[in-house]
């Protein structure tokens, strides 16, 4: 899987997408330190350890570099940025049954807009696994020679 880049001083208007993740009450925030343990275990489970390191060390910020999607107290998914390097967005994840609401996408651009606002004007993709979805919800395009990337050699359970 290749890299991929977002320009985060163009990234789409996102009101519409509010909306719609208003009227499915889905809640879009920052997790809290109080959440650590909960999100971890949540995304270890779902999305194995390695996804699970790189949001344990999302905590490790004031305030936290993970976003979260929650309705009625359920976790729906979630988003990190500058865990495994400064500048890298990722890991996101939603659950299955959420998939295909608008979810991931509200993540997406939820988390590029706090990296714009900390300062960020690209944000880097690490090993992109849905290269379309990035494409078609933030504008991004793929890196040339970046696959393997900043991943290659990685310890492996």
């Amino acid at each position: 899987m290749s890299d991929m880049l977002v320009a985060l001083y163009n990234l789409p208007d996102a009101v519409a997408l509010s909306g719609r993740m208003a009227t499915a009450d889905v809640v879009l925030r920052r997790a809290l330190a109080a959440e650590r343990r909960a999100v971890v275990a949540w995304v270890e489970q779902s999305f194995g350890p390695g996804w699970a390191g790189e949001v344990e060390t999302a905590f490790a910020a004031t305030p936290s570099r993970c976003l979260l999607a929650v309705r009625d107290g359920t976790l729906l998914g979630f988003a990190a940025w500058d865990v495994t390097a400064l500048g890298f967005f990722g890991p996101i994840g939603v659950a299955e049954a959420a998939r295909g609401g608008g979810v991931g996408a509200a993540l997406l651009l939820g988390v590029l807009r706090a990296m714009r606002d900390a300062g960020y004007g690209y944000a880097v993709i690490g090993a992109a696994g849905a290269p379309e979805f990035f494409a078609r919800v933030a504008g991004a395009v793929e890196i040339a020679g970046s696959k393997p990337g900043i991943y290659n050699g990685m310890l492996r359970k």
